[in-house]
């Protein structure tokens, strides 16, 4: 899976990522060749020509563009804790082509985002935000009509919130209220000891794809490789792909941002995996 995960985002993280700005700077899609600040730069003319690895201190891996150590926007030096997500790196920086386009390198970002904290969060913190999706949670809305969609809903997203509630022996069922079910107390204490056994570069990830699905329960499905990329992002829409069946779409807006949600969170699942690696990863692992 981590195979069809590393191809989908080559595939589609370059053609289709626009910048995605977060005001609260919990995440930024986007790079800044100053070292002093985070700036929107989306693009910039290409200022290399090799890319490559070297190993730093503590077992971190440097990336290098020709001679140059890559930096952060925040000015510290970029380090990987692992081969992997290094190579993951360095891959996303040797296809740009005349034009840096910062917005699609959604690994580089999130690596940037770990080293630099740019808003100094802890991961009690981290945890606590990624939560408050838990009680809006995608899959835990449900309408009363039409009957087709109350259908829809129900045999494509029970299924997942079933499995979730016997994979962490939890409780938390869904509503059509627009209060949302509520969630025990027990349920939320369950899913914060869970969280706390992330590091703090697999929470950032983690949290990540969270606030690209808008559901804590299809990001714990797809990082624990019981749905894929393509299941998680389809349930996530669901309801809109179903307005679409009815009433139509402008096609290639649609495809454009289906393919971009693909994208960024196929390179979020990624990069769970990746940051949870804690022993060297061989370059095999990104090759066909």
């Amino acid at each position: 899976m981590l195979r069809n995960l590393v191809r989908f985002h080559n595939c589609l993280g370059h053609a289709f990522s626009p910048p995605t700005v977060c005001p609260r700077g919990q995440m930024f899609e986007l790079l800044s060749v100053n070292s002093k600040s985070y700036s929107i730069i989306t693009e910039r003319k290409k200022f290399y020509e090799d890319v490559s690895i070297s190993h730093g201190e503590g077992g971190m891996f440097e990336i290098n563009l020709d001679r140059r150590k890559l930096k952060t926007p925040g000015g510290k030096l970029f380090t990987a804790p692992n081969e992997a997500l290094a190579i993951a790196v360095a891959n996303e920086w040797d296809t740009q082509k005349d034009m840096l386009k910062f917005y699609s390198m959604h690994m580089t970002t999130l690596c940037n985002t770990a080293l630099d904290n740019p808003t100094f969060r802890s991961k009690d913190q981290m945890i606590t935000a990624a939560l408050k999706y838990l009680e809006t949670d995608t899959i835990c809305y449900r309408v009363e009509e039409p009957p087709s969609l109350v259908e829809l809903q129900n045999n494509e997203w029970d299924p997942v919130l079933n499995w979730i509630e016997d994979r962490y022996n939890v409780v938390i069922g869904s509503s059509t209220s627009i209060l949302g079910p509520e969630i025990p107390q027990a349920t939320m204490d369950t899913f914060r000891q869970h969280l706390g056994s992330y590091n703090f570069w697999s929470l950032t990830g983690l949290e990540y794809v969270i606030t690209q699905l808008k559901s804590v329960v299809l990001a714990f499905a797809l990082i624990d490789k019981h749905i894929t990329v393509e299941q998680a992002v389809l349930l996530s829409r669901l309801e809109e792909e179903f307005q679409i069946g009815h009433w139509g779409n402008v096609e290639w807006a649609h495809d454009v941002d289906l393919y971009e949600l693909r994208s960024r969170t196929a390179a979020g699942a990624l990069f769970v995996h990746f940051s949870s690696e804690s022993s060297t990863v061989k370059r095999k692992l990104m090759q066909d």
